[in-house]
């Protein structure tokens, strides 16, 4: 499948990675550029793959997507895709959430997972929408949460893998012409704001 990798960091990375032992086409990349001299892993395992990559930090619009693309993947994106911008591939744009969606949307999931005490975690792959990790699901597994856990040990331990392995057979669905797309329950649904909100102040 022809692809556009949206992301970051570690995620984003072994996402493209994974696609191309895939066989699949990435004909571009999104992501970060350089950081305190340091550029973003996923930015420079393009470059050392030798494919196109652009800095985006905010917005993807329908013209950053190449012509022919058939699935944009969104891996640890926190740039906003644009609903043009899905609507010019094939598919859509599918995104990975470390929640248990429709529980915890919002961009901190991992830290209110934590915060919360709930015993159980887990990540969802779905297809992005106008809203906030509000689009069908495609895919969902979970995890314990262990004693002592803080967001970044999960994350590294459970959720970042489990993104992957979920990304790995969702892109395995969609090459064979299975597309789940299952609506999230409404009742079900929480968000929360930004773990630096000044709401939480005393928290």
């Amino acid at each position: 499948m022809r692809v556009v990798i949206v992301g970051q960091q570690w995620l984003g990375a072994e996402t493209l990675k994974l696609c191309l032992r895939r066989g699949d086409e990435v004909v571009k990349v999104l992501a970060p550029g350089a950081r305190n001299e340091e550029y973003d892993r996923l930015y420079a395992a393009a470059q050392q793959a030798k494919i196109p990559v652009e800095v985006v930090t905010r917005r993807v619009e329908a013209a950053h997507i190449p012509l022919g693309v058939d699935v944009i993947v969104a891996a640890h994106a926190h740039a906003f895709i644009t609903e043009e911008a899905m609507l010019s591939t094939r598919f859509g744009a599918l995104g990975y959430h470390p929640s248990l969606l429709p529980r915890h949307r919002g961009r901190d999931a991992i830290r209110w997972t934590i915060h919360m005490g709930d015993p159980i975690a887990g990540g969802t792959v779905y297809w992005m929408d106008k809203g906030a990790d509000t689009g069908p699901i495609v895919e969902q597994d979970w995890c314990h949460v262990q004693p002592g856990d803080d967001a970044k040990s999960l994350w590294r331990r459970e959720l970042a893998p489990m993104g992957l392995r979920l990304f790995e057979k969702v892109l395995g669905d969609l090459e064979r012409g299975v597309a789940i797309a299952t609506p999230q329950d409404e009742h079900l649904a929480t968000w929360e704001p930004a773990f630096t909100s000044g709401k939480l102040a005393g928290v």
